[in-house]
């Protein structure tokens, strides 16, 4: 369930991660459940995470960015919040 006390440029930052995370995995014709076994974790963490339903903390990344074989350089690159007005 999406955390109520985020805002909105959050949501944004977590929403774009998670999408970062799923073109890589379906560009290596992976499965969540593939790169959920390969963490020992649960399907459901993965689609959490690619829906940016989660903050996940950085050993977590870490471990799905190996799952993935790709840097985590490679995951972060592009996302940022929108500028406030």
């Amino acid at each position: 369930m999406p955390h109520p006390e985020r805002t909105r440029n959050q949501k944004i930052l977590l929403k774009q991660l998670g999408n970062k995370f799923k073109t890589i995995r379906e560009k290596k014709n992976m499965s969540l459940e593939d790169v959920a076994k390969a963490i020992q974790k649960d399907r459901q963490s993965i689609h959490r995470l690619e829906k940016g339903e989660t903050n996940p903390t950085f050993l977590y990344l870490t471990e799905v960015c190996n799952a993935l074989e790709v840097d985590f350089s490679e995951i972060i690159k592009g996302i940022k919040a929108e500028k406030s007005s």
